[in-house]
């Protein structure tokens, strides 16, 4: 079970005996970010004096940023990175939080809330905050006789569903992306980028036709096909076909697109399932007045699933203009407090192409003037409308510089200039557009977020004097981000130039004020041997920070090996059970199999384990290993005895498999023994911590047969005994072929260099910095002079280093690590899902 933002019951205990307290009843139905911010707006207004608050969630996480999920499904963000309130943060805020509890229905005359799990839960205000769901077109087959979706099938609306899709690219080719909208794209980008084939389909004659006109979407349709992402417009998908698992989708036209996974975007719709049992007057979305309430005067609804005079917003910045009003009228701050609407305004960045859309894309009356600029083969289409010499919208596709400009002439209702062509271009007399410094104090900088200039002005004239203070403390750019460029200007304006450099983006972890060097060396002069000494003695206040943990954890057994005090509490589940965790809640074993070789006894004890334990699937991993999918927790003690095998370390933030070509023993081309060499660099480093996760790769020729060029580490024989060694490669989500380190004279000058390269990456690496990072941001040149020219004399050091760590080895799948190291260390974790079973075709 993996639970974002926290703890995986997800829930707290309040503070205060419900008879004896005092306070007002909030329940807020909904913990997403609608629901959450409106809980942050009325803490920051002092309402955790007034209500106790109570909040339902239907997923079992914390709150994420359900924007960023496109970057997580490109692999460009963590989803650990999208969390915004995690679940400690709601039992610190004094907050219930009931995480993965569905309410069903609310008594409005009672004043009690029935949730799914049979309990009850009185208020005093109620709070509807259920947002969207997305809508999946009754389209013949895509659901099963029990009304789930067909297998290979998904929404792209949760987290959940993201990760599923994720885990799915591994072993799919061909992907069909239903919905050429927003999510649609970005799923169709995400997924290509993975190396599937993708089609799209799209029933409107253009992209994103909600947003652009007809002249951009066929502007964007050829930049998204430049991508190599197959565009089918005007068109309906009438049937998904297979049986078992999603094999492919018919056209209206009569095409059949073949696929294994099937992405249905076609938009979402309001939830309000709890408003119509609840007997609430319930439109397109839940009715509401200016102050956000419903037909019931202690009933309230806010974000995506609340129509406010006939509009329903499908944006993020109109749930926080929500959240604001209605915390005001709740605490008393401002009872008078109204919403009027919002004024639509997004910059976006969508399958790799800058887009802004503001106001109206297509002219309405005979007397609108429009100003198109439509340059199709550099991908860029300019457009604006004005109304009465005033601009009523803007469309920028593949150029968004004039944005900020645009944004305030459209909020403000400025004089225009009376060359309209100025809206979309600087000419050459050296007029500029409106810069930062003649932005009106009220200038909506963050759309996301309703974040002005004033605000964020505001914010370094009260000593936040770096970007990153900034947008903590305003929430600038904590959003989609695409403002985060407009709001380093004005910060920068604001202070004068004088901007400090964000001290928070030099520590090695967010929760100790301390960049890697000095807390290295903090540790070392505190005899600092435990993640929890650490936090005492070096963070802030003694104040431990649960995102910082499992860096702490991984640096203490860089710096101490063997001799560090290990706590459970402070490694993530991987670490702790020593196999890598499933979306199911079961766990993936992968014995290692030094170089990718094997023998038919180990061969056989595998297969006789998959069928004791039921491992639901057996695969080979492009790692050359092979991999047993779906075993329970509490079952792998017996599953690594069974196997006799030690741990191949496919799960933790440390040296991994080295793979290997067959070398020149087998081959015709091979220049040198690869496959020795490989197996040689794995025996030396296995299991070596790092700060993030190393592949390695050995191939006997520059054909690169085991994709050397592109590992964190890669060996390659270029014959008469002589290798080349690359580092910071990278074939996943980035792809980045390595630099050439140094060429060698024998494989013992390899293992020498490599171990050189590792030890410098471990000490100064950054966590979770891969290599392929390190190597652009150190800089080629001094990494070279460091380990190979031994500029600084640092050698004998990192070969001393390394080897203290090699020492220490000890297989965690051994004796020793077969006994719980605690009681629940393999307890047994029921699965959230049903466990994959092997496809047959």
């Amino acid at each position: 079970m993996r639970v974002l933002g926290g703890r995986p019951e997800g829930l707290t205990s309040l503070s205060m005996d419900d008879e004896l307290d005092p306070r007002a009843r909030l329940v807020v139905v909904g913990n997403g970010m609608a629901g959450a911010r409106l809980v942050e707006e009325v803490l920051e207004r002092g309402g955790g004096e007034q209500f106790r608050i109570t909040v339902f969630g239907d997923e079992p996480h914390g709150n994420y940023n359900r924007i960023m999920l496109s970057p997580v499904l490109a692999g460009e963000a963590h989803e650990d990175d999208i969390v915004l309130n995690s679940h400690d943060w709601y039992a610190d805020a004094g907050v219930h939080l009931r995480a993965g509890v569905r309410v069903e229905r609310v008594d409005t005359a009672a004043k009690v809330v029935y949730a799914a799990d049979g309990s009850a839960t009185a208020y005093d205000h109620l709070v509807l905050a259920t947002g969207s769901h997305s809508f999946i077109p009754p389209t013949a087959g895509v659901r099963t006789g029990d009304g789930g979706l067909l297998p290979g099938v998904y929404g792209f609306r949760t987290i959940d569903e993201t990760r599923a899709m994720l885990a799915a690219t591994s072993r799919c080719r061909r992907a069909v992306v239903m919905g050429g909208g927003l999510l649609g794209l970005e799923a169709a980008r995400a997924l290509q980028g993975h190396g599937l084939e993708v089609d799209l389909v799209h029933a409107m004659p253009w992209l994103m036709n909600a947003q652009l006109s007809r002249e951009a979407g066929a502007v964007l349709e050829r930049s998204v096909a430049a991508l190599g992402i197959t565009v089918h417009l005007d068109v309906l998908a009438t049937e998904v076909l297979g049986e078992g698992h999603v094999e492919g989708v018919l056209l209206q036209d009569g095409r059949r697109l073949d696929c294994d996974l099937l992405v249905v975007a076609a938009g979402v719709r309001p939830h309000t399932d709890v408003a119509v049992r609840s007997g609430l007057e319930v439109e397109r979305g839940v009715v509401v007045d200016d102050q956000l309430r419903t037909d019931d005067p202690d009933v309230y609804a806010i974000g995506e699933c609340a129509q406010h005079r006939g509009s329903v917003y499908g944006l993020v910045a109109p749930a926080w203009e929500h959240a604001r009003v209605l915390a005001d009228v709740l605490t008393g701050t401002d009872p008078t407090a109204e919403y009027h609407g919002s004024r639509t305004a997004t910059k976006l960045k969508v399958a790799g192409v800058d887009v802004a859309t503001m106001g109206v894309s297509t002219p309405e009356r005979d007397s609108d003037e429009v100003l198109v600029i439509s340059e199709p083969k550099r991908g860029v289409h300019l457009s604006v409308v004005v109304r009465d010499d005033r601009l009523v919208g803007a469309t920028l596709l593949g150029d968004t510089r004039k944005v900020a400009y645009l944004t305030q002439a459209l909020d403000r209702g400025t004089a225009l200039p009376e060359e309209r062509i100025r809206l979309l271009v600087d000419l050459s007399d050296g007029r500029e557009e409106v810069g930062v410094a003649d932005m009106p104090a009220d200038s909506q900088v963050c759309n996301c977020n309703g974040v002005t200039k004033g605000a964020i002005c505001g914010a370094v004239a009260d000593g936040c004097g770096s970007v990153g203070a900034v947008m903590d403390r305003t929430r600038a750019g904590k959003g989609c981000g695409s403002c985060k460029a407009l709001v380093e200007q004005v910060v920068e304006w604001a202070a004068d130039g004088d901007v400090a450099e964000d001290p928070a983006a030099s520590y090695y972890v967010p929760g100790v004020p301390l960049a890697k060097p000095a807390l290295v060396a903090a540790i070392r002069e505190h005899d600092l041997r435990s993640v929890s000494a650490v936090f005492a003695a070096l963070a802030p206040d003694g104040r431990e920070d649960a995102r910082s943990k499992m860096g702490l954890a991984s640096l203490l057994k860089t710096v101490w090996g063997t001799d560090l005090v290990r706590e459970k509490d402070a490694e993530f589940v991987n670490d702790r059970v020593h196999a890598n965790i499933q979306r199911d809640g079961t766990f993936s074993v992968v014995p290692q199999m030094k170089g990718g070789v094997t023998t038919p006894a180990q061969l056989r004890r595998i297969a006789e384990v998959a069928e004791k334990y039921e491992v639901p699937m057996v695969k080979v991993t492009g790692g050359q290993r092979i991999d047993l999918l779906g075993v329970r927790k509490e079952d792998l003690p017996a599953v690594w005895a069974d196997l006799g095998m030690p741990s191949g370390y496919a799960y933790g933030k440390s040296t991994r498999t080295v793979k290997t070509c067959v070398g020149s023993d087998f081959c015709r081309f091979g220049l040198d023994d690869s496959t020795q060499l490989g197996i040689d660099l794995e025996t030396r480093f296995q299991g070596i911590e790092s700060p993030a996760k190393i592949k390695m790769a050995v191939v006997g020729c520059p054909r690169n047969c085991a994709e050397a060029y592109v590992k964190d580490v890669g060996v390659v024989a270029v014959g008469s005994g002589r290798w080349e060694v690359y580092v910071g490669g990278a074939a996943g989500a980035t792809v980045r072929k390595g630099d050439l380190l140094a060429t060698v004279g024998s494989p013992a000058e390899v293992l020498t260099l490599v171990g050189r390269f590792l030890q410098y990456y471990r000490e100064h690496a950054n966590w979770l910095e891969r290599t392929y990072d390190f190597v652009p941001r150190v800089g080629l040149e001094r990494v070279r002079s460091v380990v190979v020219d031994d500029a600084e004399g640092t050698c004998a050091d990192l070969d001393a280093g390394v080897q203290r760590s090699i020492d220490a080895y000890t297989d965690p799948w051994g004796q020793d690590g077969r006994e719980p190291a605690t009681p629940g260390q393999f307890r047994a974790a029921l699965p959230l899902l049903p466990l994959p079973l092997v496809p047959v075709r």
